[in-house]
């Protein structure tokens, strides 16, 4: 049998980012793409490598336990949860190498399956995982990006947290709310003009101080788990920009605490 190592590497690489990306959904922890993608090249490296002379060593179970634990290291190296996270990852491997069997079975084709054929098994894996264990990981998972904040000529720019559980809206405009932690907006106003942690835990009263400008200040309610309902004080952006898409003209609700538990991000929006 002819093996084409450009064929095993990009074939490799792409059913691992697809595992690592469901790992990360199931798993409910934010994720950049581009260490995904890191993550799962070293994958396909490896897959390539093991056809290669000289390097049958690969083969010997020890480095294939080895290899999971580094693409997880690249993919999540910063992750506060990164025991939960290999073991999902384990996981879904686990799944998918179910998965190829039996698709296998069911087209009476022991053999080595083509490249199409696989790759439509990773992604049918990929989307049954997802939204089997949808309803577990609506909350605390989803992309980091860089987020861009314009305010009057000034901008502010952090990193945000696309999480597709976060539901808030402008309920005047139906418009996807940003929470960011106040204290990291201070590039977004005048100086001494960012409202402090201490002003935030009161928005009613940070609200009157800013009567002048009240077009763009307003209370928003909101409720969160353990929060059955609360304020939290907002201001309409001229344009915030999130990865690649443009949100437009928004409100930025202020947190008087961080949004992440470890410090990762500083905003958070829905998709």
């Amino acid at each position: 049998m002819t093996v084409y190592i450009d064929e095993v590497f990009l074939l490799n690489t792409a059913i691992d980012y697809l595992l690592l990306l469901a790992s990360a959904r199931m798993a409910g922890e934010p994720f950049r793409r581009w260490r995904l993608g890191l993550g799962a090249v070293l994958g396909g490296l490896y897959a390539g490598l093991v056809f290669l002379p000289g390097w049958g060593f690969l083969s010997h179970p020890l480095c294939k336990l080895v290899l999971p634990v580094g693409m997880v290291l690249i993919a999540f190296g910063s992750s506060r949860r990164l025991l939960r996270v290999a073991l999902t990852f384990w996981g879904v491997s686990a799944a998918f190498g179910g998965g190829v069997l039996a698709l296998q079975l069911f087209l009476g084709a022991p053999a080595v399956l083509d490249l199409k054929t696989t790759l439509l098994a990773a992604a049918g894996c990929y989307l049954f995982l997802t939204l089997l264990f949808r309803r577990g990981t609506r909350h605390g998972g989803g992309e980091l990006c860089q987020a861009s904040l314009e305010l009057g000529g000034r901008v502010c720019r952090i990193t945000a947290l696309v999480d597709t559980g976060n539901t808030l809206a402008d309920p005047a405009t139906g418009k996807a709310v940003m929470v960011a932690e106040g204290e990291k907006l201070r590039d977004l106003f005048p100086s001494g003009g960012c409202p402090g942690a201490g002003e935030l835990s009161d928005p009613i009263k940070a609200l009157e101080k800013r009567k002048g400008d009240g077009h763009r200040w307003r209370l928003l309610p909101y409720r969160a788990v353990g929060v059955p309902w609360a304020l939290l004080l907002a201001v309409k952006v001229d344009r915030a920009q999130v990865g690649g898409e443009d949100y437009g003209s928004i409100l930025v609700a202020l947190s008087p605490t961080p949004v992440s538990d470890g410090g990762g991000y500083s905003a958070l929006i829905g998709a």
